[in-house]
């Protein structure tokens, strides 16, 4: 029973995705509650995890291959919002396609505990059985439109996401059998013993894990799925895409790299892998997202820029040795202020393109004088995106960026401020659009409850991070001592 309980905010989004099947088979006249029911497993899953957080007893369970600590926990607030605003995001659309609305909402609230998972995955086992937990309901959302550009983007995601994972598994293979062991301190602890004696080895499985997990980080040279997926797929689950898949990618990864190649021989390798993809990725990402003419390709490309940056703090944790609590609170804010910033972007654009039916750059053109709010709010995010004061992006950026500096990557922090540059340059080109493009048409656009409340909570969060970003970096800085042995 206690490790039912560990398990309690995953359990309670799993079962509110059953409850949902079954009440769109019983109610079918009651199918406008469903998105109501999901947001309140939702609350529970929130609500027992603070409940954990009350009580201030963390455990391990299950031999060790599963943990609720404070860096889970932080992660689990993360992903229960980002789904939250998905779904009151995805109201109007689901209603539009009018099919399958109880198996969207169950797809997401099972995609969503299988981030969970692996945010506290501690085993090899647990952590791929996680992630195909989560990745299957997206590749099946991500075709959910069922149009030709939908269909591709599905069966897109689905075979590079297949070959990931194939080449994630290969790797965690070679790990095992060198180490004899699947829970990653363990496997830390063989390889601080091995001392480098196998140190080819060790690199070659560790370099396929990187490339196993760079297709859900959607780093260089594992991006190509990104623009057609971003295009191809449902607004609402592109965004989902974006900020959840992501965060839980960043999340797992620095678990494992953290617990399993901490060891001093090992630490400087993937240190200067991460560096040398964080300096490709941001400019590749921005260099490509530079000449699109479609909104979701531009934000694809951006992802990849982003995620490129976050790099930065990865890199920055091995090279600074045990001080590494600065680079890691440093990620994990970053990916806190970039999921209401981009979720802010999406719900902002959700809400145009469901009005124009466009989701071209150029059919944005006055959007200020038809839906000044919407304009606005994408416009924020937008500068938010680029790194501009007072915004939560701007202090994501720097401390990433200070991160950088103290474990003496100067030359990678100075790619990343002059891709930083070349970014405001697209960001700011779709805010030049809205502002001071001339529309052709003129009706206002109308915002449903859902994406009010969307647009409204991610503004809000954009701006108070921005203003007073001490409250996240402290919740950050509490998850990260678990590693820190705080």
């Amino acid at each position: 029973m206690n490790a039912l309980d560990v398990v309690a905010p995953q359990l309670a989004l799993l079962v509110t995705a059953g409850i949902l099947l079954v009440l769109e088979a019983m109610l079918p006249g009651k199918r406008r509650w469903l998105p109501y029911v999901a947001l309140m497993g939702l609350a529970v899953s929130a609500a027992w995890t603070t409940s954990w957080v009350i009580r201030d007893d963390y455990q391990t369970i299950f031999d060790g291959t599963f943990s609720l600590d404070q860096y889970s926990v932080f992660f689990y607030y993360v992903f229960a919002g980002i789904t939250a605003l998905v779904v009151l995001s995805s109201i109007d659309w689901v209603n539009t396609a009018g099919r399958g609305k109880s198996e969207y909402y169950a797809l997401l609230l099972v995609s969503t505990a299988g981030l969970m998972f692996l945010a506290g995955a501690r085993d090899l086992i647990t952590i791929f059985v996680a992630l195909e937990l989560s990745s299957i309901p997206q590749y099946i959302l991500a075709g959910w439109a069922k149009d030709r550009r939908s269909s591709e983007a599905g069966l897109k995601y689905l075979i590079l996401g297949a070959i990931s994972s194939a080449i994630l598994l290969y790797g965690m293979t070679l790990l095992f059998g060198f180490t004899g062991e699947t829970v990653l301190p363990e496997i830390g602890a063989a390889l601080a013993a091995d001392d480098g004696a196998n140190r080819a080895l060790i690199v070659v499985a560790m370099t396929m894990i990187i490339a196993g997990f760079g297709f859900k980080l959607a780093i260089v040279p594992f991006q190509m799925w990104v623009p057609d997926v971003y295009q191809g797929a449902p607004t609402p689950i592109t965004a989902y895409l974006s900020v959840g898949s992501k965060a839980a990618a960043f999340a797992v990864v620095i678990r494992v790299f953290f617990e399993a190649f901490g060891a001093d021989f090992v630490s400087n390798d993937w240190a200067n892998i991460f560096a040398v993809l964080a300096a490709i990725t941001m400019t590749l990402g921005n260099v490509l997202a530079l000449v699109q003419t479609n909104i979701k390709r531009m934000l694809g490309y951006s992802s990849v820029a982003q995620a490129g940056t976050i790099l930065i703090g990865l890199a920055a944790v091995s090279a600074s040795g045990q001080e590494f609590t600065l680079a890691a609170n440093a990620v994990l804010f970053f990916l806190a202020a970039y999921a209401f910033t981009n979720l802010g972007a999406f719900a902002a654009i959700i809400a145009i393109t469901h009005r124009i039916g466009s989701d071209e750059i150029a059919d944005f053109a006055g959007m200020w004088r038809r839906a000044p709010i919407l304009a606005a709010v994408l416009a924020f995010c937008l500068v938010s995106l680029t790194g501009i004061p007072p915004t939560a992006g701007f202090w994501a950026k720097l401390y990433v960026f200070y991160a950088g500096v103290q474990a003496d990557l100067v030359w990678l922090v100075v790619i990343g401020v002059l891709n930083t540059t070349i970014s405001a340059f697209y960001y700011l080109g779709v805010v030049r659009h809205m502002f001071l493009g001339e529309a052709e048409e003129m009706s206002p656009v109308r915002v449903s409850p859902g994406i009010g409340v969307s647009v409204a909570v991610t503004a809000a969060g954009v701006l108070i991070i921005g203003v007073f970003p001490g409250p996240v970096l402290d919740a950050a800085n509490e998850a990260v001592q678990v590693f820190a042995g705080g």
